[in-house]
């Protein structure tokens, strides 16, 4: 009787001293379009980490884009990696040009395993004979 009462005392112990793991998820990403005259051009890019309650990590990214012009020409491409260690990076562009006139989209996503998702989108467009339009929006999440 006095080993069960020593052995369950323990465990007692054990487990009000252990912290408790919980599941985490992280989530993040960016976008945006730009458009002048009769062309325009859209990138987005997303990811996301989780970490369950024993510790293991998952991940996921995508990316995309757009590109549309009236009488030019477009451009898009997507590429993906797996980078060093737990690490996945994203880059889409996206362009149109007609003549002197053009848009341009440009995101890039980072996802590092179980720690941050970070995405940042640029955009520019222009008209000739006037200044060009920039905007720069950049997430992070941890």
């Amino acid at each position: 009787m006095r080993t069960l009462v020593t052995t369950s005392a323990v465990a007692l112990l054990l487990a009000a001293t252990s912290p408790l793991l919980a599941q985490t998820s992280i989530t993040g990403g960016s976008g945006g379009s730009a458009a002048a005259g009769g062309t325009s051009a859209s990138t987005v890019g997303t990811g996301g980490t989780s970490t369950s309650a024993t510790g293991r990590t998952g991940s996921s990214i995508a990316a995309g884009g757009s590109a549309a012009a009236v009488d030019g020409k477009t451009k898009t491409g997507v590429s993906m990696n797996k980078g060093n260690g737990p690490v996945m990076n994203s880059n889409a562009r996206a362009q149109a040009h007609d003549g002197g006139t053009f848009s341009r989209s440009h995101t890039r996503t980072k996802v590092k395993a179980g720690e941050q998702v970070g995405s940042t989108t640029k955009t520019m467009s222009h008209v000739p004979g006037s200044k060009p339009t920039m905007s720069r929006t950049t997430t992070t999440a941890r």
